[in-house]
């Protein structure tokens, strides 16, 4: 059975926070799932446009299926789902492409690196999958390796890379650094440096000011050692200077629950936080580099280049590489011609 991994909201704005019940641990098949012959796409269809960029972009480039029209027997049967909207599949799929592969495709010097370990098939819906038992929100959903599900598409605002990160970039570099380290393991030496300080059950009501200041980058990161990892490097590269900075300077200091805030004390849990977080760090950079011929620092550079550099003009210029696309039997106009 295909473990599966959700990361949700919870709606209580006061709990507000990310979370993966659990990753998978399948080997991830670098073989073609998907049939490599020609794919017939209708013309007249009108979704024909995304559809010939989403077969020319991930299917023949990377083996992946980019799917965005709701499929039953993909989505969990227990949540009311909606489809994504087309053009919000249009921009998170540009947007997936421009701010994640193209990227590793820039630093990575295997140029195959993208097409044999990423995931097979990326899954956009519209809408959250809300659990009225715990009154949490599913924003994403993981299985094995091999598929990666996104919701609340139709929410999506495309005018913030902040937005962007927490609902959806963050969860991609996370879960594409659990399906690298299935294929190559990481040093369980980082598995020991926080032993004693994991909460694999509460960690969700633990305040991120706390957990910085026990060594961990986000509070999911203190739940147990692989999300550890996978947060460490899905935080590093995304994370502003500014709120990088932030992050250890927290992490610096003591913090002491009065009343229903946490105060600053005196720095007293016996961890020092900010060595122990640069440590995890060393140990992830020298993973990509020894593992993959990869330099995480160039990578966390180009995505700070792409998400600082970007705008919703950038997003205008990315949206050509659907809307540009000629459809047969219509004029530049968009007029459909007609043969006398």
């Amino acid at each position: 059975m295909k473990i599966k991994n959700y990361i949700f909201r919870t709606a209580v704005a006061c709990c507000m926070g990310l979370a993966f019940a659990a990753c998978g641990d399948d080997d991830l098949d670098p073989n073609s799932i998907f049939p490599t012959d020609v794919v017939e796409i209708d013309p007249q269809s009108s979704t024909y446009q995304l559809d010939v960029y989403l077969d020319e972009a991930f299917r023949q480039t990377y083996n992946i299926q980019f799917r965005y029209k709701l499929q039953d027997v993909g989505t969990d049967m227990n949540y009311n789902l909606v489809p994504a909207t087309y053009e919000n599949s249009v921009d998170l799929a540009v947007l997936t492409k421009y701010l994640w592969f193209d990227v590793y495709d820039k630093v990575v010097p295997d140029k195959n690196f993208m097409k044999t370990n990423s995931p097979r098939i990326i899954h956009l819906i519209g809408s959250p999958a809300v659990n009225p038992a715990n009154h949490t929100i599913v924003l994403g959903l993981a299985e094995g390796g091999l598929k990666v599900s996104l919701f609340y598409v139709n929410e999506m605002d495309v005018s913030s890379i902040d937005n962007l990160n927490e609902y959806y970039f963050i969860t991609m570099h996370h879960e594409f650094a659990h399906i690298l380290h299935q294929t190559k393991t990481y040093p369980k030496n980082f598995d020991s440096l926080s032993v004693g300080h994991y909460d694999a059950l509460g960690w969700q009501d633990r305040d991120e000011r706390v957990t910085a200041s026990l060594g961990f980058v986000s509070n999911y990161a203190s739940s147990q050692p692989r999300e550890d990892f996978a947060e460490t490097i899905a935080r590093y590269i995304t994370m502003r200077d500014a709120e990088w900075n932030a992050l250890l300077e927290n992490a610096a200091k003591g913090w002491e629950l009065v009343g229903e805030s946490y105060v600053e004390t005196e720095d007293a849990d016996g961890v020092d936080g900010v060595a122990l977080i640069n440590q995890k760090v060393e140990i992830a950079r020298n993973w990509f580099r020894d593992a993959w011929g990869a330099d995480l620092d160039a990578l966390r550079e180009e995505v700070q280049h792409v998400q600082n550099t970007y705008s919703l003009s950038v997003l205008e210029e990315l949206r050509k590489q659907v809307y540009d696309i000629p459809v047969p039997g219509q004029s530049d106009n968009g007029e459909t011609s007609v043969e006398q």
